[in-house]
């Protein structure tokens, strides 16, 4: 997002030259170094065959880029809302806000539900961490961070334990205790460690792995118990603002997307980047898989929110309105998959139904930016999170 870009220059020595200068932190076979522009632009050239030039190189690149398009533009024979022209629109919603839970003293930054389908965490620009019970509005847990600005937070497959970083360029877990009166900020544990902002966290399928997203270009898995560098994501060519593991237990997918307004597909046994989309004209703020795991939406900068079919390899709809002038910030699917619901910058919440690619409903109640929608577990209730200090449960 354009106001929550942060930035971190590297001085130093040189890997390869030893010259002090600015430096560019880059992989190699997952390995980092810092080269300066000099040495990057020579390694570039090396193992170049006769004739070949870094321009022709780009050029052929570019080629195959407009071939794959072209061959993709062939496989597109059908658009969505054509094939849904027969299917029944989706009734009158009738969603109002049930809980507000106040408590934040500055910008709600984002917030995940617990399994249990009861409970939430909270994160903030406050540096505050809050576990609420959603049902009767009591703050169970609260942990309050060295920094502030904690732009990520996770609640753990079990419950017993929550993620949380941001601006201090980490990625820690506390275990909760039934003890409310324990400090629970003595037992927080620091598990990954990026070289900027952490933008996003999520468990994987068991309390053991950590994914995160940085401000630094990459995503990486973490062992929560070691606190050891398991597999890391190189693709982007910008920050990554947000991640989503795919909804099997099974799955060894995650999506992730960011500022160079891309949204790219990983395997996470491999480390690969499997499938990329680029039909964003700005910052891409969230992604969300579908339930079934064969597609995912994004919400972007440029006002639209879009859904991209893994199985067809493309973008297959686009939800948006003339009316709709304001960035996209987050976006979560029903638990049928009917419908999307999208915050946006302009305090409201848009429901688009998924098949039609027509907006159903808008819940107005916040009164500064949307920055999280979250489903429950259930699909019983929706909880957005905002700019304004506050959440809302809506039902």
């Amino acid at each position: 997002m354009c106001d929550q870009t942060f930035m971190a220059a590297t001085f130093g020595p040189c890997d390869s030259c030893s010259k002090a200068s600015p430096l560019m932190n880059i992989y190699v076979k997952s390995e980092a170094i810092n080269y300066c522009s000099f040495c990057v632009e020579m390694m570039a050239c090396q193992g170049l065959q006769k004739g070949e030039t870094l321009a022709s190189l780009k050029k052929e690149s570019e080629n195959l880029k407009k071939k794959l398009e072209e061959e993709r533009g062939k496989l597109n024979d059908v658009e969505l809302h054509q094939v849904a022209e027969k299917v029944e629109p989706v009734a009158a919603l009738s969603l109002k806000t049930r809980r507000v839970l106040k408590g934040h003293g500055n910008k709600v930054l984002c917030m995940d539900w617990c399994k249990d389908k009861r409970r939430l965490v909270s994160s903030s620009q406050d540096g505050k961490v809050i576990v609420w019970d959603a049902f009767t509005l009591n703050k169970e847990h609260g942990v309050t961070l060295p920094c502030t600005w904690v732009m990520a937070c996770a609640y753990a497959p079990s419950g017993c334990a929550v993620a949380c970083g941001g601006l201090d360029n980490k990625c820690s877990v506390v275990p909760l205790s039934l003890d409310r009166n324990e400090n629970l900020a003595a037992k927080k544990k620091s598990v990954a460690m990026h070289t900027n902002y952490v933008s996003g966290c999520s468990f994987t399928n068991s309390d053991m792995q950590l994914l995160t997203s940085s401000g630094d270009g990459t995503c990486a898995l973490w062992d929560v118990e070691s606190g050891q560098l398991l597999q890391s994501f190189h693709g982007h060519t910008a920050d990554v603002l947000s991640l989503d593991l795919a909804p099997s237990e099974t799955g060894n997918t995650f999506v992730s997307g960011g500022c160079d307004m891309k949204a790219n597909v990983w395997d996470m046994r491999s480390g690969q980047n499997i499938q990329s989309f680029e039909s964003h004209e700005s910052d891409i703020n969230c992604v969300k898989y579908y339930p079934s795991g064969d597609a995912f939406a994004s919400a972007s900068d440029d006002a639209t929110c879009r859904f991209y079919d893994l199985r067809a390899d493309r973008e297959v709809a686009v939800y948006q309105k003339d009316s709709i002038i304001f960035g996209a910030s987050s976006v979560d699917f029903s638990l049928s998959g009917r419908l999307l619901f999208a915050g946006y910058n302009d305090y409201t919440i848009n429901i688009w139904d998924v098949l039609k690619g027509s907006r159903v409903s808008i819940l107005f109640g916040h009164e500064n930016r949307i920055s999280r929608v979250r489903v429950s577990p259930d699909g019983t209730a929706l909880c957005s999170a905002s700019w304004d200090n506050s959440l809302r449960i809506w039902a």
